[in-house]
């Protein structure tokens, strides 16, 4: 953690946080070497923030772990003595607590470790593993806790507008609570909102996971969408679609006028710029609405229509 060996426990608090913030997944997102380096200030911290560990390892050096587990495993109870010499030790005169170290050899090592090794392996040898119903009488190891995810349904004009929601969770006791949780606009189906730290609660000192909200967008009776861009069948009267005109189109904020040319055939595909969906992280920006024209053919024709229509006919036919 790079502080001096005579640290305070605030010095150590204060190196852990600065490093902590450095190497934080949420910093350095999608970087595995400081994922793992944020893992190592964890375990360190674990071991030399808590004075009982700390004063074990000042003993013992990086071995103490191995003289803790001798002890979990009841050697002192049942009377067993410690081998220090297999850990790189050899007392002192009458036992006591005086100790010349050596540098262990590989075959050492990998006796010792085993061959996977590891301060990670250890921790979740030492302390359990709280997941599978472990326990050894001690503090788990720190553990980031589990990420949660929550469909949640929203209408296509909320994922336009941006929206929140009520979750309700249960924090570590299970006492539920609500939380609000924001939606942004422009969300598409499947897209995954974050709550950082609303997820399961994490292990001994860890950090709690996070909540991902998948998002699931309803039908829409007018609307279907297409990315950014929304498809609309837009209904036009005979008679506007052959001499022109203008006819109202709804959109998601409103409706707009359109203004149809003559002789407008069955299937004409008008683009409204910019009266699309929003899209997601731009505050002003925004797809494009596609309206395909549907004409409308008169029904309950009057005699006077009919005649008309009979006119046309033979004008046509000529």
């Amino acid at each position: 953690m790079g502080v001096d060996k005579k640290a305070t426990a605030k010095e150590l608090k204060q190196a852990y946080r600065r490093l902590a913030r450095k190497y934080h997944p949420d910093v350095n997102q999608g970087s595995k070497e400081a994922e793992a380096k944020f893992k190592e200030i964890n375990e360190a911290y674990e071991v030399l923030g808590d004075p009982e560990k700390r004063k074990r390892y000042d003993e013992l050096g990086a071995n103490w772990k191995h003289y803790d587990e001798w002890q979990r495993q009841g050697g002192q109870a049942q009377g067993q003595p410690f081998d220090w010499s297999q850990f790189g030790f050899d007392p002192g005169e009458g036992g006591n607590t005086r100790y010349q170290y050596r540098t262990l050899t590989e075959e050492e090592m990998q006796n010792l470790f085993g061959a996977s090794g590891g301060f990670s392996n250890f921790f979740y040898t030492f302390f359990g593993d709280p997941g599978m119903g472990v326990d050894t009488g001690r503090r788990a190891a720190s553990r980031r806790g589990r990420d949660i995810e929550q469909p949640v349904e929203v209408t296509l004009e909320e994922a336009f507008s941006g929206t929140t929601r009520l979750i309700q969770m249960s924090d570590a006791s299970g006492k539920p609570h609500r939380l609000e949780a924001r939606i942004p606009p422009g969300v598409n189906e499947g897209s995954r909102v974050r709550l950082a730290g609303q997820g399961a609660p994490g292990v001994g000192r860890g950090p709690a996971g996070d909540l991902y909200l998948i998002i699931h967008i309803s039908p829409h009776h007018l609307f279907e969408r297409r990315g950014d861009d929304l498809q609309l069948k837009l209904s036009v009267p005979l008679t506007t679609a052959m001499l022109g005109g203008e006819v109202q189109v709804p959109t998601l904020n409103g409706r707009v006028v359109l203004k149809i040319p003559p002789e407008t055939q069955n299937g004409k595909v008008f683009r409204l710029k910019g009266k699309g969906m929003s899209r997601l992280g731009e505050p002003n920006g925004r797809g494009d609405l596609y309206a395909e024209v549907k004409v409308l053919l008169p029904q309950r024709l009057s005699a006077k229509e009919r005649e008309l229509f009979q006119e046309l006919a033979s004008l046509r036919a000529a």
